[in-house]
């Protein structure tokens, strides 16, 4: 089934305009998710809100919205001053400036939309998704929709857009908040590394080799569970002992590697085509001459020589 588009906008490229739909491309709602339940009686539950000074329960009609600039104060906003706050929504995706595809760190990746081209946008779709490919370049943009402001990158993929929207920089954390200890590494441990990614290297990226498999074990449990089988809950597997020296660490990770290797490496390989003889035809054989030995070969030279 096709899927249906959430949204329609307009990429603004130059005084190119090029209507578009947006789709999905991602389905965060299909993994398992499970609702809580009263033990007693197995009713839903219901969520309440409760004033954490005096304990009462506060209807949603008595809610207003508050952002706390200092511990327990804070300043109020009414619905209507929050609404004026909001992004108009335009539905034009006003593009920027191009950046290398490749100086796009996927940190600052979020949800990602499929572009369509909508009526009468098809030509320019294709160029745009054309000259990006070619170019090795993406388009930087901004998208109001929703009360919001986006940062968006819309990059080709396979002859088509994909509308990637990004966090802004005080979204992503700095990278050296992670601390890093000074620790000298050895060529010959990373050679070892080398080999063992060498060793472990596809040619492509497959998706599709791998799968949930929690939520395929989570689904194998409910399918038995509709069916009244009890589950049988296994012991937790024993915690393997860890190889504290790395360069044995990376000898015994290329040992267990090569098997997987090599199985992969002749599951790729194409066998060796040997051409079967033809069959010999009866009439060919009589027709064709028999294959003389050596020495009638001499023979028939000597006698031809005394002819001439």
């Amino acid at each position: 089934m096709a899927p249906r588009s959430v949204a329609t906008g307009t990429i603004s490229f130059g005084l190119v305009s090029i209507p578009v739909r947006l789709f999905p491309a991602t389905q965060p709602s299909a993994s398992v998710s499970f609702n809580l339940l009263h033990a007693k009686d197995g009713a839903r539950l219901k969520q309440h809100y409760v004033c954490s000074a005096d304990g009462e329960k506060v209807e949603r009609e008595d809610m207003v919205k508050g952002y706390e600039f200092a511990k327990d104060r804070y300043v109020t906003f009414t619905a209507e001053e929050l609404k004026a706050l909001d992004e108009i929504a335009s539905q034009t995706i006003d593009i920027t400036e191009f950046v290398p595809a490749s100086q796009v760190d996927p940190v600052y990746f979020d949800r990602a939309y499929h572009l369509g081209p909508d009526k009468g946008g098809s030509k320019a779709y294709r160029l745009l998704a054309v000259a990006l490919e070619q170019s090795g370049k993406a388009a930087l943009g901004r998208y109001a929709a929703r009360g919001k402001q986006y940062l968006v990158l819309i990059r080709p993929r396979a002859g088509r857009l994909v509308m990637q929207q990004l966090f802004y920089a005080d979204e992503v954390r700095p990278l050296d908040e992670v601390e890093l200890d000074e620790a000298p590494v050895k060529d010959a441990e990373v050679q070892l590394a080398l080999q063992l990614i060498a060793q472990t290297s596809a040619e492509r990226f497959e998706p599709e080799r791998y799968e949930d498999s929690v939520k395929k074990r989570t689904l194998e449990a409910i399918e038995r569970k509709m069916a009244g089988q009890e589950i049988q809950v296994s012991p937790p597997a024993e915690p393997q002992a860890q190889v504290i020296d790395l360069m044995e660490a990376l000898k015994a990770s290329i040992a267990a590697a090569q098997p997987a290797a090599q199985a992969a490496a002749q599951a790729t390989a194409e066998p060796a085509r040997t051409e079967p003889a033809a069959p010999a035809d009866d009439e060919d054989a009589e027709r064709r001459p028999a294959r003389r030995t050596e020495g009638e070969d001499a023979s028939a030279r000597k006698k031809s020589a005394s002819r001439k």
